[in-house]
């Protein structure tokens, strides 16, 4: 008996042909957005938007004349007028209180110290009556945040080590910074390593001027501090930061970041990338340690008695440092080809990456 063949029904509709060429468009595009190499932003400059501060009864301010008055503050006003915080105010208040708004309300002040003036009798209570940036780390940097916690720069401020460690902002930054006259002049750099290339300087107020109103050079600065990196530095393979061809910056957030060096980006190797590009990849063949832990599992940052800043003098015994058992799959060789063959990179010599060899032979 011969079975009856029922012929299946259409169930779909024919779709159009736009429809029919969109599709695979949108999923080319999509695979493409899962798969594509994810790049750096692009730097973001750093800034920090106005917060003029509203501080009560405006009739206790005295304005920015009176600090003037009496060649009492002159030098500092002169100083701070080249700077953008001669620009600040108080809301509200018409006058230029630019003083003021970091200092807070000056007007008892000023009137106690005219009255001292015209009665030659010193009044040790009127520095009292106006901020003078002499309290506790966290109340001389209250002032600063309240513009710069807005900007890019100072964001995760609350995270800093540095505001952990009760480091205000006027420990490193001079928002009028009064110098001498031979001070303006170009001035040598103090640290020894320094001394011996020629890296081109400014006059000390311009760099003042134009590097965050630092109190002296980023790297005089920060190894003020920071000796021990001072004692890397000072090693024959090292980044030249104390030289002035680097920036402390360039790597490191001092005002605070998602890691715990207070790091430019996430993660070590995302920053060491920035500017060594050709060891970014994307590799076919990765090596997975620079992935998961980063650069710094092989090289020293700062400064190292080894070539490429290697943790270890000899390549090949900070290879085995991790390639250890001989029946690992990370460690194809016998047990002493290490000792025969000297140095790894002989043969493995695309150590951070290859697109050819799973062995990163090339």
């Amino acid at each position: 008996m011969k079975k009856r063949v029922v012929p299946m029904m259409k169930t779909s509709m024919k779709l159009p042909m736009w429809v029919r060429l969109l599709v695979p468009a949108v999923l080319l595009l999509g695979a493409g957005a899962v798969l594509a190499q994810k790049r750096p932003a692009a730097p973001q400059s750093g800034f920090a938007s106005l917060t003029a501060p509203a501080r009560g009864d405006f009739s206790k301010y005295a304005g920015t004349k009176s600090c003037l008055e009496g060649e009492c503050h002159t030098s500092r006003a002169t100083q701070m007028s080249k700077t953008v915080h001669s620009r600040n105010d108080v809301t509200g208040f018409s006058t230029h209180t630019s003083c003021e708004a970091c200092h807070g309300p000056g007007k008892e002040h000023t009137d106690r110290e005219k009255e001292a003036d015209r009665t030659k009798v010193k009044d040790p209570e009127a520095t009292k009556l106006i901020y003078g940036f002499k309290g506790s780390p966290e109340a001389n940097s209250a002032p600063c945040l309240a513009c710069h916690r807005s900007g890019k720069g100072q964001d995760l401020y609350s995270r800093s080590e540095h505001k952990l460690q009760a480091v205000a902002c006027i420990d490193c930054h001079e928002p009028h910074y009064v110098m001498k006259d031979e001070a303006k002049k170009r001035v040598e750099p103090s640290l020894p390593e320094a001394q011996f290339v020629s890296m081109p300087t400014l006059p000390e107020e311009n760099r003042w001027l134009h590097e965050s109103l630092l109190k002296k050079t980023q790297p005089e600065l920060c190894v003020s501090c920071h000796r021990t990196v001072e004692a890397q530095f000072a090693l024959p393979n090292r980044h030249r930061v104390i030289e002035g061809a680097m920036k402390c910056t360039d790597c490191h957030n001092a005002h605070g970041s998602l890691s715990k060096p207070l790091l430019q980006r996430t993660t070590a190797y995302e920053t060491c990338v920035t500017c060594h590009v050709e060891k970014r990849g994307p590799f076919v063949y990765e090596h997975a340690s620079v992935k998961v832990e980063g650069c710094t599992i092989c090289h020293t940052p700062h400064g190292s008695t080894n070539r490429h800043l290697l943790q270890r003098g000899e390549t090949r015994f900070l290879c085995v440092s991790c390639h250890t058992a001989p029946k690992n799959v990370n460690t194809p060789h016998s047990r002493f080809s290490f000792q025969e063959s000297g140095d790894c990179t002989r043969c493995h010599a695309s150590i951070h990456g290859s697109n050819f060899s799973p062995y990163l032979l090339q």
